[in-house]
């Protein structure tokens, strides 16, 4: 049939060649609607992209569902409300994206802070174990069963031969040491 004899006939004739799987009428329809939806499409996304979607995706919709469809009277109406609904679609997948992108930007943001923290936290161990190790060895012995193993001042003292107050003296001047070494450290640091 000729595609001009299409361009007279009515909506609803349209339609209903349309369901009985007519690609004519389909074609006549999309000729029809397809600049008005999309400049409506297009006014609400401003994104020509996106409105072209909206549009494609409505018609092949039609195309494909072409059977099932409840259009009885008004396909303007229909094809504006089928459009309608894509554009809030792609305004709220917007919004999820957008949100989605944010949250990725604080994970990102809270992971370098961590990332950050552990390399520093990984830089003054190591800091510190050096300070120690540079102890005198009797200091670095008493300091480590302190600190390291947990053990109190008596059973350092029983374990090493030494007296209570040589143990407490020796951590407390190992404390000194490592407190003067980490100051220059912090003062670096901040």
């Amino acid at each position: 049939m000729n595609m001009l004899l299409y361009s007279k006939h009515s909506d609803s004739e349209l339609v209903a060649l349309l369901r009985s799987g007519n690609r004519a009428a389909y074609t006549e329809i999309y000729k029809r609607y397809t600049a008005v939806l999309y400049s409506h499409a297009y006014a609400k996304l401003q994104d020509r992209e996106e409105a072209r979607d909206a549009i494609q995706e409505l018609f092949t919709v039609l195309w494909v569902k072409r059977e099932e469809m409840a259009i009885e009277t008004n396909l303007p109406g229909y094809l504006y409300c089928a459009v309608r609904n894509r554009v809030l679609n792609a305004i709220s997948h917007r919004k999820v994206e957008s949100t989605y992108f944010s949250q990725i930007q604080v994970n990102i943001n809270e992971y370098e802070s961590v990332t950050d923290y552990r390399v520093r936290e990984k830089e003054l161990s190591l800091l510190i174990e050096k300070e120690i190790a540079c102890l005198p060895e009797k200091m670095r012995e008493v300091f480590e069963l302190s600190r390291k193993n947990n053990l109190s001042r008596k059973e350092i003292a029983n374990q090493l031969n030494l007296s209570e107050k040589t143990v407490k003296n020796q951590i407390n001047n190992a404390l000194k040491v490592l407190r003067v070494k980490m100051n220059d450290f912090f003062l670096v640091f901040i």
